[in-house]
């Protein structure tokens, strides 16, 4: 038996609000919460802080969601150089906030991790950043440090969700 954990990326968040409102779709939102409560949905810190500066409604949603962001770790701030010096331009250096290599690196970090449990788990990236030619985005990272990735739908999917 497999169980998927997603470790989101602040695009899947702010798209998923745009086309899917909270006051609106309630139940998409409720799903969303249930695998943030099973601890199958996480973030890193750092999309909490891009979430903040970018849509009002999302960032009062991020604020109540204690168990979705994850604080970094030694061994993440050490994965995030190590990717940026292999794809610098995996980031813009002019903003505040930049969650891409975190959300890369709290997979590995979580990937690499003993399980000691009977139960396989994978760990998957949800971003809707897409593979466009040799452009270093989330997806073309994930490939070279073999980390599945997909898109908010793609998760729906994934999860076997009907709305």
């Amino acid at each position: 038996m497999t169980e998927n954990y997603y470790i989101i990326d602040t695009s899947s968040l702010v798209e998923l609000n745009k086309h899917n409102p909270m006051d609106v779709y309630q139940s998409v939102w409720k799903q969303i919460e249930q695998l943030i409560k099973n601890g199958r949905l996480l973030a890193p810190k750092e999309v909490f802080h891009e979430i903040g500066r970018i849509d009002d409604q999302l960032n009062e949603w991020s604020k109540t969601q204690d168990k979705l962001f994850v604080e970094p770790t030694q061994k993440q701030i050490d994965l995030v150089k190590e990717i940026l010096q292999k794809y610098p331009s995996l980031i813009d250096i002019d903003r505040q906030y930049d969650a891409d290599p975190w959300v890369i690196a709290l997979t590995i970090e979580l990937a690499t991790d003993p399980q000691k449990t009977l139960i396989k788990v994978k760990r998957i990236v949800v971003t809707e950043e897409k593979i466009r030619g040799k452009r270093v985005r989330i997806p073309f990272v994930c490939n070279v440090y073999k980390i599945e990735s997909l898109d908010i739908i793609g998760m729906f999917r994934e999860e076997g969700w009907k709305f």
